[in-house]
């Protein structure tokens, strides 16, 4: 039956036309559960029944399509506005998740007759402007500071149509005493000389403080001419504040013009976008969203999505935008806006720095779940290891081996084992080789794992459902001999990984599993394995100059294991005991062995 449902639907996606346009998945409830945008509509639904998406969201996906539509539009351009449109409107359960924003400020210029400035969390489509979102109130309350101080804008929410004002409706309040305001209210400010106010603002927040400053120089120019010298010097002052916080709360860049920077994070689950402005030089917004994968959604696949959501969310539109930096090529071209991809020089620097702020707000998201619910987070992170190297049960202990010696000599190694995602140190078990001889990894690891699980199993204790051996296909065969000895294996699973390439090995397949370096799976074996080598190495290094320090003393005549015990609880190395004197030698093992092993150094 489903087998026959995917072969309808291959067959409706072969007739679709190869035009630019976006689709729609259904389910059998006829509600939208996916919707994709194509610059050939034929070729990108095919491609779903191909096999070239098998990965398991895309199965689930098609699993629960009952229908395919379609919408052809002129251009790719046209695709990506009628998809970002739709996404919102319907809100399908398999397209990436955006993260509300409701929880950030805006800057509103209100559509209104003498439009009040103020900040908002809501946005109201009247009309009105919206600058943002900004992820810090403080900066949203300095810029209104700003605008407080540079122009005398009106605080009260009055309705200030013509025939208000005339009818002689309102008074004069407190902000017109004291300076702030000129009191439109009462028809002694005109609209114009408002707007033009107005304007400034919209310019300083758009980053054009080159016009609002030469705005605010041929004031200062007329009111000199007219001797007005008083009022000259009150927008002198403004200009300094202007000039203040423009050299105070930008980043200039090397690079002069305008630029609209993307980049983008990911991991399995989630996807960072952080957008940076910059206009003549200076970055005047940097923003980060998140947003939750649905179906394995490469970064080119979130950034073609992103790019318009942001823009459109901006307020400004796309028609202000000059140029785009991205950090790789895009098949689409985003409204005809010039789109670079720098390779080197100060635009791959912006690109830098934008890659960097979507770095830290990923960690800090992390952070926050992880606090948020710790126990969660580990079970997730669980739950990729088990999907990754196909195991049956959760991972919960897991366990690492790894050898250490030098030529031969001293051969030990060392078991670290992690309980929930984490190191449990109070667990961690070292071995002296006893029955190999010289150098042999092999046989070692052999000796070690057999001789862990014996006692595990003779002591009735759990077993780890996940064992880990640092090193390729020869340790790890040696680690299976031990556990056909002791009729484990296949009852828990068990890898190898080599160092080179971070090679992932099973028993039996000569071919290893190369996981993605960012993957969550690969960061728990590499931090077992690095752990395990940190272990082994001290319990070596340990052993190795206990048995020097033995081996020297046990040289002199008449010092046996007795002595060399009390010398090692007396004095912290060799060197100290060579240079004792008689006194602390005698204080530490009598009068005889003291002067023995005195006249010893001294010769």
């Amino acid at each position: 039956m489903q087998e026959n449902k995917i072969q309808k639907l291959k067959e409706e996606a072969l007739k679709l036309p190869k035009q630019a346009g976006v689709y729609l998945f259904y389910n059998k409830n006829n509600i939208v559960i996916y919707v994709g945008k194509a610059k050939n509509l034929k070729n990108r639904v095919s491609s779903y029944f191909s096999g070239a998406n098998n990965n398991t969201k895309t199965k689930i996906l098609i699993k629960h399509t009952a229908k395919i539509e379609h919408i052809v539009v002129e251009t790719e351009t046209d695709a990506l506005l009628l998809e970002n449109n739709l996404i919102k409107k319907y809100q399908p359960r398999y397209n990436v998740l955006l993260k509300d924003d409701k929880t950030y400020p805006w800057i509103c210029i209100k559509n209104e007759p003498f439009p009040r400035v103020f900040q908002t969390r809501n946005l109201i489509k009247d009309g009105s402007k919206y600058y943002g979102p900004y992820t810090s109130v403080r900066l949203v309350r300095v810029l209104l500071r700003l605008f407080k101080s540079l122009f005398q804008i009106r605080t009260c929410n009055y309705k200030l149509t013509s025939e208000n004002i005339n009818s002689g409706k309102f008074k004069v309040c407190l902000e017109y005493h004291i300076g702030n305001c000129k009191a439109p209210c009462i028809g002694k400010q005109s609209r114009p000389d408002y707007d033009e106010q107005i304007l400034q603002i919209h310019n300083i927040l758009k980053g054009n403080f080159s016009s609002v400053k030469n705005y605010l120089k041929s004031l200062m120019t007329e009111y000199a001419k007219n001797l007005e010298f008083e009022k000259a010097q009150q927008i002198k002052e403004k200009l300094q504040i202007l000039e203040d916080y423009h050299g105070k709360s930008t980043v200039i860049s090397s690079v002069s013009g305008n630029y609209d920077i993307f980049s983008v994070i990911s991991d399995d689950d989630y996807a960072y976008v952080n957008y940076m402005k910059v206009v003549d030089g200076a970055l005047i917004n940097v923003h980060t969203r998140e947003f939750r994968k649905k179906l394995n959604e490469s970064d080119k696949e979130i950034i073609q999505y992103a790019v318009p959501e942001i823009i459109n969310a901006q307020q400004s539109g796309f028609e202000e935008i000059k140029e785009i930096l991205l950090p790789f090529e895009t098949e689409y071209n985003f409204f005809d806006i010039k789109i670079t991809v720098p390779k080197i020089g100060d635009k791959k620097k912006l690109i830098d720095l934008s890659l960097r702020n979507a770095k830290y707000f990923r960690l800090d998201k992390i952070k926050q779940r992880t606090l948020v619910d710790s126990d969660r987070h580990k079970k997730r992170i669980l739950n990729t290891v088990k999907k990754d190297l196909r195991m049956k049960e959760l991972p919960a202990h897991i366990e690492c081996f790894d050898n250490s010696n030098i030529q031969g000599t001293n051969p030990v190694a060392a078991c670290v084992v992690f309980k929930n995602g984490k190191p449990a140190k109070k667990e961690y078990r070292k071995f002296n080789i006893k029955t190999v001889a010289g150098p042999d990894d092999f046989a070692s690891m052999e000796e070690v794992v057999y001789r862990r699980y014996k006692r595990l199993l003779n002591e009735q204790k759990p077993l780890p459902q996940l064992i880990i051996i640092d090193g390729g296909k020869g340790q790890l065969s040696s680690a299976v001999k031990s556990l056909k000895k002791l009729n484990l294996f296949g009852k828990i699973t068990i890898i190898g990984i080599a160092k080179r390439l971070e090679e992932i090995y099973f028993p039996g397949d000569s071919l290893p599993l190369y996981l993605d370096k960012r993957s969550e799976t690969l960061k728990i074996i590499q931090q077992a394995r690095d752990e395990a080598h940190r272990f082994g190495i001290t319990f070596h290094r340990n052993k190795r100059s206990a048995n020097f320090l033995k081996s020297e003393l046990e040289q002199i005549k008449g010092v046996g294991e007795n002595t060399v015990s009390k010398l090692y609880s007396c004095f912290n190395s060799v060197e100290e005991i060579s240079k004792a004197d008689i006194d602390s030698l005698e204080k530490c093992v009598g009068k005889k062995k003291a002067k023995i092993i005195f006249d010893f150094y001294r010769k």
